[in-house]
């Protein structure tokens, strides 16, 4: 087999991956939606985020990984894992109060975001056609939420502040030494979720769980640490040229899921939005070209 037939093949297995991944996340997201509904966040969250953290801790333990481990509450893993435990939370409650569909659409623009960061922050030097796609592409994204006579939607900026912290995060993961394997940084982002989720259920309360609940967040563990892993399958095997614009797919997910779970139907306007949103996105992320463990908060 030549190395044109080898690499394409490992293109195709990162492919499916990365589509495997975004639909485990959307998955996941709409099991804790339904759950949130009779129980309060923090407390479905803590309970999700430690049953995740059991998993890849496992996976951790099952693999080479395990000599890294002590990396969880070190320097920039550290620092990254904070910014990801907050930026999930925010994520969740507007979650919850958006449909899934206009909240994993704002979440996606993760990378326009990076983009204007490292410009701005980074000194990185941006090309003209990124910025016009990057400015299109937040274009996209109002299309889709679609303020009313000026007013921003509460949750919807809720949902965009995750996703500014998301992008701070990705470019936070760039200083992480390259020797600590994805799944510890992983892991350590579940811990350090499963924490705060902890810390603000004290406020919040509690509230009785039934079997249904329980079950459904034990799935939502599963598949969210079925979509870690697949994320970093995905990234491993395949040309992040190639596989990084398959993170669109969940988007078609999260329409059809809104779709069978909720009744939601984007009007004209929010299709014309999320096409805007993809075209951008994937050509901001074949303009970076750089490797990252997730662009979505470890939700």
């Amino acid at each position: 087999m030549s190395d044109h037939d080898t690499r394409a093949r490992a293109n195709r297995a990162g492919i499916l991956a990365m589509v495997a991944a975004m639909g485990f996340f959307v998955v996941n997201d709409t099991l804790v939606k339904v759950v949130s509904q009779s129980l309060p966040a923090a407390q479905l969250i803590f309970i999700r985020s430690a049953m995740a953290s059991l998993l890849v801790l496992t996976v951790v333990l099952a693999t080479g990984a395990r000599s890294h481990i002590r990396e969880i509450g070190r320097g920039w893993v550290l620092v990254r894992a904070g910014l990801d435990a907050v930026s999930t939370l925010l994520f969740l409650v507007s979650l919850f109060h958006l449909p899934i569909a206009t909240a994993t659409s704002i979440i996606s623009s993760a990378p326009l975001v990076i983009a204007l960061l490292a410009a701005f922050t980074l000194g990185e030097r941006v090309p003209a056609a990124v910025w016009l796609a990057t400015a299109a592409g937040f274009g996209g994204v109002l299309m889709i939420v679609q303020p009313d006579a000026g007013a921003l939607n509460p949750y919807a900026a809720v949902c965009f502040a995750s996703t500014c912290i998301v992008a701070v995060r990705d470019l936070i993961t760039r200083r992480v030494r390259d020797a600590v394997p994805s799944i510890v940084i992983t892991l350590s982002t579940a811990l350090a979720v499963t924490l705060l989720a902890l810390v603000l259920s004290a406020f919040e309360g509690w509230r009785p769980i039934g079997a249904r609940d329980l079950a459904m967040l034990a799935a939502a563990a599963i598949c969210l640490a079925g979509a870690y892993v697949m994320i970093v399958r995905s990234t491993r095997r395949g040309d992040l040229s190639v596989v990084g614009p398959f993170r669109y797919s969940q988007l078609l997910f999260a329409v059809v899921v809104g779709y069978l779970v909720w009744g939601d139907v984007p009007n004209p306007l929010a299709w014309c939005g999320l096409a805007l949103l993809v075209v951008s996105g994937v050509h901001v992320l074949r303009a970076s070209r750089r490797p990252g463990v997730s662009s979505r908060p470890g939700d």
